[in-house]
């Protein structure tokens, strides 16, 4: 599993990258130790509410690059399926929608097709996202981190909302057609959802680039 740390030297390139909105550099990583970096500046101020999200072999990639070392991007990409999802502060007795986008389509600096919806559950019980077992209505199946060549880093993000009881969410025809340029803050305020209860996220870019 690769190490936490956040690689102090390249900190105010990400700073500045981060402010310019321009795609934070990557070092190759040596083939001997895999890190993760961690988000800072704007970027890490969308991690909110102790949300962890799970893939096999990362753990907890919430609020981080995916690293480029054992194919770990191509394999987020391509083999492992929908992440465990935990939020131990999820009251029992209500449910909860959970939501992953990508703001950057296609690319963060055109973001032309924002939002890119990958991942929509409704009805969640809060005793599920205690233990991380995302079950519930699923409106969107899951689609992996797909990120195209050249477009830099892309920003998948979760964010976890209280479902307002007894509200039945749906998509409508025109949304469940395509998951590109959804109208993410509409549904938010036509289903009455508020702001989020938790939110994270991590970057990660093409496997190749």
């Amino acid at each position: 599993m690769p190490a936490r740390g956040r690689m102090r030297p390249l900190g105010a390139l990400f700073l500045a990258a981060l402010l310019t909105g321009a795609a934070a550099p990557w070092p190759d990583e040596p083939s001997r130790t895999c890190f993760f970096q961690m988000l800072s500046g704007g970027d890490s101020f969308f991690c909110r509410g102790d949300l962890e999200v799970i893939y096999p072999e990362l753990g907890d990639v919430g609020c981080s690059y995916i690293p480029k070392c054992h194919q770990y991007r191509e394999r987020i990409s391509r083999e492992w399926g929908s992440p465990r999802v935990r939020y131990p502060q999820a009251d029992k007795n209500k449910k909860y929608v959970l939501m992953l986008v990508d703001p950057d389509v296609p690319s963060r600096a055109n973001p032309r097709s924002r939002f890119w919806r990958h991942w929509l559950v409704t009805d969640i019980p809060g005793a599920n996202l205690r233990t991380g077992d995302v079950k519930g209505h699923v409106l969107t199946d899951y689609v992996r981190p797909t990120p195209p060549p050249r477009s830099g880093y892309h920003r998948y993000q979760l964010l976890l909302h209280e479902q307002p009881e007894h509200e039945a969410i749906t998509l409508s025809p025109e949304e469940r057609v395509s998951l590109g340029s959804w109208a993410m803050e509409s549904f938010v305020k036509q289903f009455r959802l508020g702001s989020p209860v938790a939110s994270t996220q991590f970057l990660t870019k093409y496997h190749q680039d």
